[in-house]
């Protein structure tokens, strides 16, 4: 019987062994280790290597979209199966195009999570009740922007990639009524490079102005409200 490795990333306790028992309970899947935010998912998948990492979209600090794109962009092959309690269909557009395998909610049944963990190890995607190879996500993920785009954005599939990671950082401090030179002298870049940032995350995300932004991000799960009193 082949061995399927896993790692859970969430920082909720409760939530970690719940998943933990339902994947347990499988002969041919083994939990590796788990972590309780972003940066220990890469240092884990970095480490070792797992077929499979279960991450939560919503950690502090580093989230788990900026886990897949790190992950994704260092060439590991570990799949990554994003859980939220966020399930809208632009959230899903942008797990897929950031690498994710299989995007998901936190209240998927037992035996749905075990089929999706066994799913992506065999190198599929998972959508839903959908399953596709390389090709299917692609055509599949295609439609899905098409069908969603704004007016004003027709043609800019960029429109559905998640922040850079710089950009991320710097709407979290927007979340926390920072201002640009704030922001600034904070990370030591230009005022010029963070109203650059700030241009291109409004762009992004199809909003007006930085609040708008910032509730985008909050409510999309990209930033904790605990991270705005810091």
């Amino acid at each position: 019987m082949e061995e399927y490795t896993v790692i859970i990333v969430d920082d909720h306790p409760l939530f970690r062994e719940g998943v933990r028992s339902v994947i347990d309970a499988e002969e041919d899947l083994n939990v590796l280790a788990e972590g309780t935010s972003g940066e220990d998912g890469v240092q884990l998948i970095r480490e070792l290597r797992p077929m499979v990492a279960l991450v939560d979209v919503n950690l502090p600090a580093m989230n788990g979209m900026q886990v897949t794109r790190q992950i994704v962009g260092e060439r590991i092959a570990t799949s990554i199966v994003l859980l939220t309690a966020y399930d809208d269909v632009e959230q899903v557009l942008h797990a897929f195009s950031a690498g994710a395998s299989a995007y998901c909610s936190k209240d998927v049944e037992a035996g749905k999570l075990v089929d999706i963990v066994r799913q992506v190890a065999r190198g599929f995607f998972v959508v839903g009740d959908q399953v596709f190879d390389k090709e299917g996500l692609e055509a599949w993920l295609s439609q899905g922007v098409e069908a969603v785009r704004r007016p004003h954005v027709e043609g800019d599939k960029e429109a559905f990639t998640p922040l850079s990671p710089r950009e991320m950082e710097i709407l979290q401090f927007v979340t926390r009524g920072m201002s640009n030179k704030e922001i600034a002298a904070k990370l030591g870049i230009s005022h010029q490079t963070v109203k650059n940032h700030m241009t291109a995350i409004l762009h992004k995300l199809d909003v007006e102005d930085r609040t708008q932004a910032a509730v985008y991000a909050l409510r999309h799960g990209w930033v904790r409200l605990q991270d705005t009193r810091k």
